[in-house]
């Protein structure tokens, strides 16, 4: 059996990880346009959620990733410089290049072989397999090169975001909400290692024409939202790695898999990073998979269909989950002329799977809070 993977990323690696060590016999290689050390962006998080399942599927990967994470029970809104504590609400983060090096190591020590500056430009230079997986991101080659039969739908979100980081510290996860004459904006920020932080900065499409952010440099951009967050950086600058202001894609996939080939993590959708799921859902994916190998064996076709009847459902209800909180961003101008407690809790409510009972056994304190500020009803 021969396994091609396109993209070197979480779930490439995990599933090549997975897979070789199940079927030892089975040759696995992995195809990475960029040298081992490229990574863009900074942190991914984790809800605690999110790490259960990797303790109940994968124990000793769990505790192995564990000790590298940088974690914190509770998150934090900022607004109108009032801080609003979240507790019970907890998560935990890693680097995004320190994530794929663990992986890395793990897949080398299996006898996974991974081909870095490896371009793929033609389908056929990598069709020569038993299975093809497409794990190279939301702009796949193979769902591109497969396009008519796993029929991609694809929408834009308006608003405008650049992924930067920094070496202040903070304490939890935590989302900012500033404005100045231009706008409205929101900072996604929190530590992913023991020196650096991810601060991720949004703001709306007509905000962002405003302030000239669409004419500017990235240089020029850097410094622009360093003055906006200059209470929250502590003097401390943002550090750039292409953070270019994007528009987030809010991708899906008709089919899943088509033939001998099959999508997982970003290349099959998208998830927005405001809910931190991107990353869990690759994994899951990728253990799904290795999963229903486990139980078809050689069997491609059954692999594949097994794969998708499990994990299509679960899938649905989170990119429904992450879609609501994206268009709640969509509305920022809107929340920011709430209350930072009722901001906070409006925050909570916007997947749409939150009720007040769940939050209060989730977060009593903050609720507490919550039903002071209502008073009787």
């Amino acid at each position: 059996m021969i396994i091609n993977i396109v993209g070197a990323g979480p779930a490439g690696l995990l599933f090549a990880l997975l897979i070789k060590r199940r079927f030892p016999e089975w040759r696995v290689n992995v195809l990475e346009q960029n040298p081992p050390g490229a990574t863009f962006g900074f942190g991914v998080v984790f809800s605690l959620n999110a790490l259960a399942f990797l303790e109940r599927d994968v124990p000793d990967l769990h505790e192995q990733l564990i000790s590298r994470l940088e974690s914190w029970p509770m998150q934090r809104i900022v607004h109108r410089d009032e801080r609003v504590d979240i507790d019970g609400n907890g998560f935990s983060a890693i680097g995004r290049l320190e994530l794929n090096q663990f992986l890395q190591e793990l897949c080398a020590k299996a006898g996974v072989r991974v081909e870095y500056h490896r371009v793929v430009a033609a389908l056929d230079e990598v069709q020569e397999c038993d299975l093809l997986i497409g794990a190279d991101g939301a702009n796949s080659f193979v769902r591109r090169a497969l396009e008519r039969e796993f029929v991609p739908q694809l929408e834009w979100l308006t608003n405008r975001f650049a992924w930067y980081g920094t070496e202040q510290l903070f304490e939890c996860l935590s989302l900012t909400f500033r404005a100045n004459g231009d706008g409205s904006f929101v900072a996604h920020h929190y530590r992913h290692s023991p020196a650096m932080s991810t601060f991720v900065v949004e703001c709306d499409a007509t905000t962002w024409r405003r302030a000239g952010l669409d004419r500017m440099t990235d240089e020029e951009s850097r410094v622009y939202c360093e003055r906006v967050f200059t209470p929250d950086l502590h003097g401390q600058s943002l550090v750039s790695n292409k953070s270019i202001w994007r528009q987030f894609p809010l991708l899906t996939t008709r089919r899943w898999h088509v033939g001998h080939a099959v999508l997982l993590g970003d290349a099959l959708r998208t998830v927005h990073f405001s809910i931190g799921s991107g990353t869990r859902l690759a994994f899951e994916d990728a253990i799904a998979l290795d999963r229903a190998f486990g139980e078809a064996g050689a069997d491609v076709p059954g692999a594949l269909a097994a794969f998708e009847r499990e994990r299509r459902p679960i899938v649905e209800k989170i990119v429904a989950a992450a879609n609501a909180s994206s268009f709640w961003y969509e509305r920022l101008h809107e929340k920011m002329q709430l209350q930072p407690w009722e901001l906070a809790y409006d925050y909570m409510m916007r997947s749409g799977r939150m009720t007040d009972e769940r939050l209060e056994e989730l977060s009593p304190k903050f609720m507490a809070r919550v039903k002071k500020e209502r008073g009787p009803h």
